[in-house]
């Protein structure tokens, strides 16, 4: 049994993982300060004996004794992370300046979620780890992808100075169940309007692409990546390979919710990447990873998930 700190734990793939690692056997402490988090994704562990959850902002020092760290905590959707891009840049820094505080201290492993919005707008496709990207350091998203950059620097000079054992993980666009209602992701969004009958809102032409994994395989990745040896440290790309334009998204969305909703064009937000797709043979080979759901499959779950949330409203 280990002890496992999950910083954003109370989020929408912090909880799947709090859920996962008590599930395996371990303690786990959630912490959260419950910006985009909420206590309904974790109210079914609050009475395990191995769970605890603690209110804590990461941008603050705390002091705990663990031998694992995820540290998954910062606003992921630019709904959220551009309503206070100061606060999102310093959650990414001085968050990942205080798990790893707490990792050189007790000697824990930490694993960063970090993000394919690294790799900015980029110009090699599909993306490789090995491909520094092609981000705008003064845009509205710079908040978020510096900072996600920021704190992987972080993470390589502490373990190249300090010794301190990590591991930075780049996730791809990820959806499920427990997504916010409000974060103004793609798929959440696409659901919410076609189960209300509304119009589809498609930014650009709809001819930009993305790829689309399922927090359960999202998950399993991370798992596996903190379970590595440690002289592997990554950064590993961890999403599903599948490329879709976001028009084909918007109408198999339609299709499986049985919509009457129509597709809408919007002008693109600024540097939003035109395409998106992970390159994933170093997860296979040093993970023995790769992604199990079909976007279909995925978004079925999805939907009911949607579904039951608006019956609730």
């Amino acid at each position: 049994m280990k002890r496992i700190l999950i910083t954003g734990g109370a989020g929408f793939l912090g909880s799947h993982l709090c859920e996962r690692l008590l599930s395996e056997g371990h303690d786990v402490i959630c912490l959260d300060n419950f910006f985009t988090g909420h206590k309904n994704n974790i109210a079914h562990l609050m009475g395990q004996a191995h769970f605890e959850l603690i209110r804590h902002d990461i941008i603050n020092p705390i002091y705990l004794e663990v031998d694992e760290i995820y540290n998954l905590a910062c606003p992921a959707s630019p709904v959220h992370y551009q309503f206070n891009p100061i606060k999102t840049i310093k959650t990414n820094v001085m968050g990942a300046i205080n798990v790893l505080g707490i990792a050189k201290r007790t000697r824990a492993k930490v694993l960063q979620a970090s993000t394919s919005e690294v790799y900015g707008d980029p110009d090699v496709h599909p993306q490789r780890e090995s491909y520094w990207g092609r981000v705008n350091p003064i845009g509205i998203r710079s908040c978020y992808d510096e900072g996600k950059r920021a704190a992987e620097c972080l993470m390589m000079d502490y373990r190249r100075q300090n010794a301190v054992n990590t591991k930075i993980a780049r996730i791809f666009n990820t959806y499920g169940p427990r997504m916010a209602v409000n974060d103004g992701r793609v798929v959440s969004n696409f659901i919410l309007q076609a189960l209300q009958n509304r119009d589809i809102t498609v930014y650009g032409d709809g001819s930009h692409t993305r790829s689309f994994c399922y927090a359960g395989d999202l998950i399993d990745g991370l798992i596996r990546l903190m379970n590595t040896p440690d002289d592997f440290f990554g950064p590993v790309n961890i999403g599903n390979p599948g490329e879709f334009t976001i028009l084909q998204l918007a109408r198999l969305v339609i299709e499986l919710t049985g919509s009457t909703s129509q597709i809408v064009f919007q002008p693109l937000p600024s540097d939003d990447p035109a395409q998106r797709k992970p390159d994933i043979a170093l997860a296979r080979e040093k993970l023995g990873w790769q992604p199990t759901i079909s976007l279909e499959k995925g978004l079925i779950g999805t939907i009911a998930y949607f579904k039951e949330i608006l019956k609730t409203a």
